[in-house]
């Protein structure tokens, strides 16, 4: 499930963690999707979109936010209708980050995590960040244009010891590839 290569129109990206024991302070996990144009793909971001925001346009939004974890199964869902972004876009980054507010916090230290990316029922990644148990922060999806505008999706799970800040302005950096 590394690439699919076809016209993707709307993707969803959802986030799920337990919530850590009562006697400790939350776990709070955040998607975070990075937007570049054809000008800069591995520049800096256009816009960023996050739990406290949303794409100028609409096109990528947050329907769903947890900061405890709290409920079943996928607690956070991001939307991309990439089929929408304007001609402009060339390239989106999502990632993941965890607070660091409470304490040092990896993915190793957060039970039962896990990202799903789907189109409509089909799954384009499913991940339970094991392979980045050390890391604060990580990439796990990038969608690119082609030349005909159709999107294309890459699973792209890399781990990054950045707080939330600092990872959105590197995760779609060309280093990070």
């Amino acid at each position: 499930m590394s690439s699919v290569s076809k016209r993707l129109g709307k993707a969803e990206v959802r986030l799920k963690w337990d919530p850590s024991p009562w006697s400790r302070p939350p776990h709070h996990l955040d998607i975070i999707a990075t937007t570049y144009s054809a000008d800069a793909p591995y520049g800096q971001p256009v816009y960023v979109v996050r739990y406290d925001s949303r794409s100028p346009d609409g096109t990528i939004n947050m329907p769903r936010h947890s900061e405890t974890g709290l409920g079943f199964g996928y607690v956070e869902v991001m939307v991309l209708e990439l089929d929408r972004l304007a001609p402009s876009f060339v390239r989106v980054v999502v990632g993941v980050a965890i607070h660091q507010n409470t304490g040092p916090k990896t993915f190793g230290d957060i039970t039962n995590a896990g990202v799903l990316v789907l189109e409509g029922y089909q799954k384009l990644l499913e991940d339970d960040f094991t392979q980045v148990a050390g890391s604060t922060a990580t990439t796990v999806a990038e969608f690119t244009r082609d030349s005909s505008g159709a999107w294309e999706f890459r699973a792209m799970v890399r781990g990054s010891d950045s707080d939330p800040v600092e990872f959105t302005a590197e995760m779609g950096s060309a280093g990070q590839l």
